[in-house]
């Protein structure tokens, strides 16, 4: 309204010199734009908290607790003019005492519904652990077809189950556990309630990552150890064949020559010849 207040005034100072009817023509454009098209962007750019929503610690989101998108703003913004502008908020605010979740008649038209988003720091953040009797029931699943944006709403809505209605929060479970067994390709088991299950597929998953980071940490850190040297021993040496000694050759009469180093009982003489 300081906003829209100071554009009005600026506009009446600079346009004193046209007529009438484009003083009002402007007049108008500003209150749309001001007014209405202020809120409907600020709550498409932050996803559903305008700075009122911020110091209250609330937040705008869709029935099935997703973040709104402009056709949801824009709803809301346009319905906002009749029941919060030109009746003051009388209507929203009865409304919202005759609601039973506290919608104002732009929330019902759009499908948006405003949670509580600041939570006590004792609670914030806090995941309950899946029931035991589901421990390792759902380690045979194939997650790897599971995006990471539906891993983060499933982890949001475990931490904020506790602050949801039980209806609301009964439905985004439903929804989200539909949605994870269609990506894992097995049902949902009749006996297993979807929070129940979402908290243990989730369990799933953080063991599977929490395995694979710590084995490739260990096998990162870990050097291969050397292979042990084996004693190659020595190929043996073999001698040399010894030299044969050729053949005497025949002498003219048909008899082999004989060295005459060598006497006739084969052995090789030392040359020592005795004193006659």
């Amino acid at each position: 309204m300081a906003v829209y207040v100071a554009v009005t005034v600026a506009l009446v100072a600079s346009t004193s010199s046209l007529d009438g009817a484009a003083q009002t023509a402007l007049t108008i454009a500003a209150f749309v734009l001001v007014l209405v098209g202020g809120p409907i962007a600020v709550e498409t750019l932050s996803h559903g908290r305008s700075l009122g929503k911020m110091a209250c610690g609330l937040r705008v989101v869709r029935d099935d607790g997703g973040p709104i998108r402009f056709r949801h703003a824009l709803v809301r913004g346009l319905i906002g003019v009749i029941e919060i502008l030109m009746t003051f908020g009388v209507v929203a605010c009865i409304a919202s005492l005759v609601s039973a979740r506290g919608r104002r008649l732009g929330d019902v038209f759009a499908g948006t519904l405003v949670v509580r988003e600041r939570v006590p720091f004792s609670s914030a953040g806090f995941m309950p652990p899946p029931p035991l009797w589901l421990a390792g029931r759902f380690s045979g699943l194939d997650l790897s077809a599971v995006p990471d944006d539906l891993w983060l709403a499933v982890r949001q809505y475990l931490t904020r189950a506790g602050q949801l209605d039980p209806r609301v929060g009964w439905a985004m479970a439903e929804r989200l556990a539909a949605d994870v067994a269609a990506r894992t390709g097995a049902p949902v088991p009749r006996e297993v309630p979807p929070p129940a299950y979402l908290a243990a597929v989730l369990q799933e998953r953080q063991a599977r990552e929490a395995r694979r980071a710590f084995g490739q940490a260990s096998a990162g850190g870990r050097t291969a150890p050397a292979a042990p040297e084996v004693p190659v021993s020595p190929a043996p040496v073999t001698p040399p064949p010894a030299p044969v000694a050729p053949p005497p050759a025949p002498s003219s009469d048909g008899r082999s020559e004989v060295s005459r180093d060598v006497p006739p009982d084969g052995r090789r003489g030392t040359g020592f010849v005795p004193p006659a």
